[in-house]
């Protein structure tokens, strides 16, 4: 079957600090290929539409498949659909991704008839089964499809990350990827999943908490196979098992492959891991990110980050230690007045690092869009981007994006202003030389982009197509009922060996720590603010849907003893969890936090894990 995969325009702050290689479409795109269809992928963020429309002409697709990893790319989304329909009537419309698997069955209304089908889940295990259906009219039988005919089964996970490998060759312009300094850069998944659980995060929802790691010899393998000489780690959060982290790094250490990379992790899990940030730096890692997402406990609370802001602060002496450059991510509150404003911008200008700030934004399929979705002032998809104010704000909505963009541009100019301007020329013209002109046109594009009076007047845009609110209830959702996917077999967690690592000792497995994630390239939603997802991940500029998810502990959750069912076991940090282990032995489980998307991995339609929806 001839099979055309499209990735959406890019999104607000992706015109600036990054546009990341769409990683979960690649992979969807590998699976699809390897099953013995003819796979072409339009990437909307480096490629026109008047090439997609030439695309949809000449190459006649059987199916189109559109990665939402977004809500703020569904109308386009839908828009495409339409034109693809006319152009091949015939055509197999699906879309999927991390946002659209919360909303599917409202999509397929609204579309009306030019969507088929919605995919929801990870792409890689959905992609060939739906495809084989198609000619049947099967579609809605499929694991994890819907359709108006019906639904099919939860969608299942991928046994094992390591497989397949995603499908780089197909992409075009593969220069145009890049992230702050980095340019240009690739991105690559070592782990997918988040075992925590944040309040504004969906990352955990979508995977069930899951945790599943890349073998270090495959991960090693891909990252000898990419070309870039710099390299994105999408995880929502990087090494938070050292042993993983040490594994991948003696592996690249055996091939001597050197590159550049930037990822983000969380604070408490580099205070706790710091051997291997630093074992990393030696390979290469200049930048990272971290979510601190606030700078007080009551802030911190707020999110369920389960992590104090000495912790956040003395991550921050660490990493200026290692050397290892940092960009925060802190939440806007659309509560906050002049002064806290003000306070914020006296951090940022008290600091070294880049701080960014994202704007807290309830999503589908997070805990914080059932207790504050009733609030919002628009449901135009289009302005959950995290750069949009979607519930009402303490200030006036218009001098709330006044101050807003006052305080960007004074982190901008710290950043690149006249101080720094010597350092930025050098970077720029080393890029130049080499033909890459990503990193040029950041830097003067911020004023054209953030702009406080076309984010008040994008509120007044006439909309088409609107989010669903969630159904009435008396009381909040239970946790499993937010999962989209079968976690393995039975409903239980993959095994170690295919991909979550089974607790030493047979102590069962809990979460540990939290923080925020990035969903880099193949990401899910710039979720809540905070992290970065998938795609546009968090990073020099704009978290993505990554989002961080916390969990019952922060740090690494010890059971011991034959049978401590209702026994305390301690997490690594400063909180107490009830109930840990009820193996015999030891078991130390530490958890990784993801952001909403973020996520890699695969939508169906190509969207990925992570961090933030």
């Amino acid at each position: 079957m001839r099979l055309l995969l499209v990735h959406p325009s890019a999104l607000m702050y992706s015109e600036i600090f990054l546009r990341l290689e769409p990683l979960g479409l690649e992979r969807v795109a590998a699976a699809a290929r390897d099953a013995g269809h003819t796979v072409r992928v339009v990437d909307l963020q480096v490629l026109s539409h008047k090439l997609l429309d030439r695309e949809l002409r000449s190459f006649q697709p059987e199916a189109l498949g559109i990665s939402l990893n977004y809500l703020a790319n569904i109308p386009e989304a839908i828009e495409i659909a339409h034109r693809a329909k006319a152009a091949s009537p015939g055509c197999f419309v699906f879309f999927g991704g991390h946002s659209v698997s919360f909303v599917g069955d409202h999509v397929l209304e609204q579309a009306e008839g030019a969507v088929d089908a919605i995919a929801r889940g990870e792409g890689e295990t959905v992609v060939v089964p739906l495809l084989e259906a198609v000619p049947d009219d099967a579609a809605h039988t499929v694991p994890g499809v819907v359709t108006a005919q019906g639904r099919g089964p939860a969608p299942r996970m991928l046994e094992s990350i390591d497989s397949p490998r995603p499908a780089r060759d197909l992409m075009r312009r593969r220069n145009r990827y890049f992230i702050g300094e980095l340019d240009p850069c690739a991105s690559i998944e070592f782990t997918r999943g988040c075992p925590w659980d944040c309040s504004f995060c969906s990352a955990w929802t979508f995977y069930g908490r899951s945790y599943r790691r890349a073998a270090p010899e495959a991960a090693a393998e891909e990252m000898a196979s990419i070309r870039e000489p710099n390299v994105f780690i999408v995880d929502d959060v990087a090494f938070i098992k050292p042993d993983h982290g040490h594994g991948i790094a003696a592996e690249l250490e055996r091939r001597n492959i050197r590159k550049q990379y930037y990822l983000e992790t969380r604070a408490d899990v580099l205070l706790r891991n710091e051997e291997v940030f630093e074992r990393w730096t030696r390979l290469g890692l200049r930048y990272m990110f971290l979510g601190m997402e606030a700078l007080d406990a009551d802030g911190l609370d707020q999110f369920r980050k389960r992590i104090s802001p000495d912790e956040n602060f003395k991550a921050l002496e660490t990493a200026r230690r290692l050397g290892i450059s940092v960009a925060i991510n802190l939440i806007v509150d659309p509560g906050w007045d002049e002064e806290q404003f003000r306070l914020v911008r006296e951090f940022a200008m008290a600091v070294p690092e880049i701080v960014h700030l994202t704007v807290m934004t309830p999503y589908p399929g997070t805990e914080v869009w059932h207790t504050e979705s009733r609030q919002l002032t628009t449901r135009d998809y289009r302005l959950f981007d995290i750069q949009h104010a979607v519930v009402p704000t303490r200030l006036p909505l218009e001098q709330f994006y006044r101050e807003l963009v006052r305080t960007q541009a004074v982190i901008n100019r710290k950043h690149l202003g006249l101080r720094t301007a010597v350092g930025a020329l050098g970077i720029l013209g080393r890029h130049l030389a080499r033909g890459q002109t990503n990193f040029a046109r950041m830097l003067w594009k911020f004023s054209r982009v953030y702009n406080a009076n076309r984010q008040f007047s994008d509120h007044a845009r006439p909309v088409r197509y609107e989010l669903p609110l969630p159904e009435r209830r008396t009381a909040a959702p239970g946790r499993k009922e937010l999962f989209v996917h079968t976690i393995g077999r039975s409903g239980s967690r993959p095994r170690a060996g295919a991909g979550a690592q089974a607790p030493a000792g047979g102590g069962t497995e809990t979460p540990a720590g939290g923080g925020a994630g990035v969903t880099a390239g193949a990401g899910a939603d710039p979720v809540a603010g905070g992290g970065t997802s998938a795609e546009p991940a968090a990073i020099t500029g704009a978290a993505t849907e990554t989002a961080a998810a916390t969990g019952p502990g922060t740090g690494s959750t010890t059971g011991t003893g034959a049978g401590t069912g209702a026994g305390a076991g301690t997490a690594a940090g400063n909180s107490t969890e009830t109930g840990a282990g009820t193996g015999s032995g030891t078991g130390t489980t530490t958890g990784t936090a993801a952001g909403d998307g973020t996520g890699t991995g695969g939508g169906a339609a190509g969207a990925g894990s992570a961090s933030g929806q």
